[in-house]
């Protein structure tokens, strides 16, 4: 890289990628929900990639772990083929009476979404194995390494598992930071580089996207 070269964390250009999606009212009104929850949506930047991906993966069958109030679940949606379903996972049924809502005025069918209310680790285990195409990991960061195990079981070849917020705000790059968030964040970006299933790939869009897909 050129001396000259801006960093992709200087402002002007943060800016500048974070400006080339603008998020349209609908999934602004499910993020300021999301505000008055207590939720943290994912950034337009990673819902829009999670669109990208789920569009080239041609995703009918999805997995998310952690509705919240349907930010991330629009992206993924309007990524996926016409007719595909997602099932979200989340342990707050107010968050997920929020999705409902957001869903609806996003013009998408309920046929089109399946909201399971529970504890994801006690969901995953009931879902069909290799039945789907893209797997979203948004919930606990104490469970990501178990959530990692569990997605891989879950996907077809070719499948991508994505967790959200893995940069946590810089501190993984921090080692004096050592929380257990932190501490998981860092092991489940290490079993997926060690893993000789998974092809991954840390992004720097909003506070980090890990995707692996598998081989």
């Amino acid at each position: 890289m050129a001396a000259d070269t801006p960093s992709l964390f200087a402002p002007a250009v943060r800016e500048y990628v974070e400006d080339y999606l603008v998020e349209d009212e609908v999934l602004s009104l499910a993020r300021q929900r999301g505000g008055q929850l207590g939720c943290s949506p994912i950034a337009a930047t990673g819902g829009a990639a999670l669109s990208f991906l789920a569009a080239a993966l041609q995703a009918k069958a999805v997995v998310e772990v952690g509705t919240g109030t349907g930010t991330s679940g629009i992206w993924l949606l309007r990524g996926m083929v016409a007719d595909g379903v997602l099932t979200s996972i989340d342990i707050q049924p107010e968050h997920q009476r929020a999705a409902r809502q957001a869903f609806a005025a996003a013009g998408f069918p309920s046929g089109r979404t399946r909201l399971i209310h529970g504890e994801a680790l006690d969901v995953l285990p009931r879902l069909t194995d290799g039945g789907y195409d893209l797997v979203f990991v948004d919930g606990s960061k104490a469970e990501y390494p178990k959530y990692l195990e569990e997605g891989i079981r879950l996907l077809r070849p070719g499948g991508v598992i994505v967790f959200d917020n893995a940069l946590w705000s810089g501190r993984v790059a921090d080692p004096t930071e050592q929380d257990t968030a932190t501490t998981a964040l860092r092991e489940v970006a290490r079993l997926a580089r060690e893993d000789e299933r998974l092809v991954p790939v840390l992004l720097p869009v909003g506070d980090g996207l890990l995707a692996a897909a598998k081989r």
